[in-house]
């Protein structure tokens, strides 16, 4: 394996760990890095190109957990956590991440098919970046003057059901998961500070469990030749994954979502003139 191959792994993870939890579409920014700058395709066969990807997700899963391990020891009773609500006992419990899973869970298993084979494509990208840069926009205009939970643990089931039910636009491949979420979560009132927690958090179950059983299948094409490729992006997924949600967790209650907005705009034109 030569310089330029550890170089696009390297280059592959990091645009995954910086875009897979930021609202602003990893996909995107992947067909941009993969398929035009980087050619990656010439370097691997596609099951193995395909292969690496989930591999890169698993990098940024990973960094997720990490991140919020004292969350999700807390949410399977294994570590206590004072609550932060205001309201004694009130934690955000487990129930309610899997109330905000349901709705994208089973509309991915029934659709999944049908958005691999028509979904796909790099004009869909474009119209699910600018229509869910339109969302977050009106998600800071006619969000609540006064938040009603300003942390994860002030979210109801109700609040999560409905934050589910956003998160199924994300299967529109653009959309981005985090950004239709969040604005879910902002629409109901929920601080962007809340509403990012448990968009991560929620992240995280579905997310590993599409990646391990992708893994599963394609397992075979973790060759010794490709095996380097595979580690150097996983590792630099994992490291700017970490760095990414960090920072964005520090900074989205004072910027809010109308500049990532207005990025994906201008990633959604940088795509339809130089891709399409």
């Amino acid at each position: 394996m030569d310089l330029w191959e550890i170089f696009v792994a390297f280059v592959l993870g990091l645009v995954e760990g910086l875009t897979e939890f930021a609202p602003v579409s990893s996909t995107g920014h992947m067909i941009i890095v993969d398929d035009t700058l980087l050619q990656s395709k010439e370097l691997f066969s596609q099951p193995v190109a395909n292969t690496f990807k989930v591999v890169i997700q698993l990098g940024s899963i990973i960094a997720a957990v990490i991140i919020f391990k004292d969350r999700f020891l807390n949410m399977f009773g294994l570590k206590k956590l004072p609550s932060d609500s205001g309201r004694t006992g009130q934690k955000l419990r487990l129930s309610q991440v899997i109330v905000g899973l349901l709705p994208a869970g089973v509309l991915g298993v029934l659709f999944n098919d049908y958005i691999d084979e028509y979904l796909f494509s790099v004009h869909t990208v474009v119209i699910g970046l600018v229509v869910g840069a339109l969302l977050m926009i009106a998600a800071d205009l006619v969000r609540p003057a006064k938040p009603k939970a300003v942390s994860v643990d002030q979210i109801t089931h109700k609040q999560a059901l409905i934050i589910g039910l956003f998160q199924c636009i994300a299967l529109w491949p653009g959309f981005s998961r985090s950004g239709s979420t969040i604005s879910g979560g902002v629409l109901l009132g929920l601080n962007h500070r809340a509403a990012s927690d448990f968009t991560f958090i929620m992240a995280v179950p579905i997310m590993a469990g599409a990646s391990f059983l992708s893994l599963l299948k394609n397992w075979q094409y973790i060759t010794m030749d490709a095996l380097p490729f595979f580690i150097v992006g996983f590792i630099s997924a994992f490291l700017f994954a970490w760095l990414a949600i960090r920072f964005f967790l520090h900074l989205i209650n004072r910027i809010k979502l109308i500049p990532f907005a207005l990025y994906r705009i201008a990633l959604a034109a940088l795509i339809y003139f130089v891709v399409l």
